[in-house]
């Protein structure tokens, strides 16, 4: 069977990958970024470059979106040019951006009116993981429309877990970078901290890492830390973004998440030192 006529709205550091994958196994390509100098090496690869979201809707059967927040989200599909206008009926609408419940909901909401059906479908993985199609795919939304999408989330990664109704798969991913959060922050104080009193910091941090505080996730900040690399596979300000959003999620169900906050503050103070755009893992910058 032919591959689906597949748009990606989005080419940043997760949505460029993705595109990259999904031209390298042959699916006929549209792709729309707000940048266009971003979209220009994926023509010479082989993509169509277009002007509007509408447009790159108009030409796929599955539309997947990858933006940095709920505005960004909400121009690309809700605008004059954006992709709902675009959209065919009976098309797969694919939002694989980290965003609110409460978003996701309206945004399904649109969808359906349009006579298309929205999976929100966040990825958890970073730069590396979207090139290799290595991905995990949490995906909230009808069983029916995730028949239609697998063969592209197939491409694009490794594992699709599909939790239930829409804003399921936004709910988790938010949970998921929640705990990230905190353990990056707490680790940026415990680094402070291993530095103001003086202990060798090569092995203190040998011992956290390989004892019970060394998770994933703490290994990997730990890594950035001691190589000074903190090219971003996942940038600082979208960490500190995800925290805020999760303690909204956490606020509408009644459990406020009380090591949100803290956490956020931390990021927050990395960023007012000019460490946004840099990996979440210059978190650790913020008591420098």
């Amino acid at each position: 069977m032919a591959n689906p006529r597949v748009a990606v709205l989005g080419l940043g550091i997760m949505g460029g990958g993705m595109a990259r994958r999904l031209l390298s196994r042959g699916f006929p390509l549209t792709v729309y970024n707000r940048n266009p100098e971003k979209a220009a090496p994926l023509l010479r690869e082989g993509a169509l470059v277009v002007p509007t979201p509408r447009e790159a809707a108009a030409r796929a059967e599955i539309t997947i979106s990858i933006v940095a927040d709920d505005t960004a989200s909400r121009g690309v599909w809700m605008r004059e040019d954006g992709a709902l206008a675009g959209a065919a009926a009976g098309s797969v609408l694919i939002e694989c951006s980290t965003l609110t419940v409460r978003w996701l909901k309206d945004l399904a909401a649109a969808a359906a009116e349009h006579k298309c059906e929205l999976l929100d479908a966040p990825v958890t993985g970073t730069k590396p993981h979207a090139a290799a199609g290595e991905l995990n795919f949490l995906v909230g939304g009808s069983a029916s429309a995730l028949a239609k999408a697998q063969p592209v989330l197939d491409v694009l990664g490794k594992n699709t877990v599909h939790l239930g109704a829409t804003g399921s798969g936004a709910l988790l991913k938010l949970i998921n970078n929640f705990i990230c959060g905190v353990q990056a922050a707490s680790f940026a104080e415990a680094l402070a901290l291993i530095d103001a009193g003086g202990l060798d910091r090569e092995k203190a941090v040998a011992v956290l890492t390989s004892g019970a505080p060394g998770s994933v996730l703490v290994k990997r900040v730990a890594e950035r830390v001691a190589s000074g690399d903190f090219d971003p596979n996942f940038l600082l300000r979208l960490m500190a973004k995800d925290l805020g959003y999760a303690m909204e999620a956490g606020s509408q169900q009644g459990v406020p998440l009380q090591t949100a906050a803290p956490a956020l503050a931390v990021f927050k103070q990395a960023i007012a030192k000019g460490h946004g755009e840099e990996d979440f893992s210059a978190v650790t910058k913020a008591f420098q």
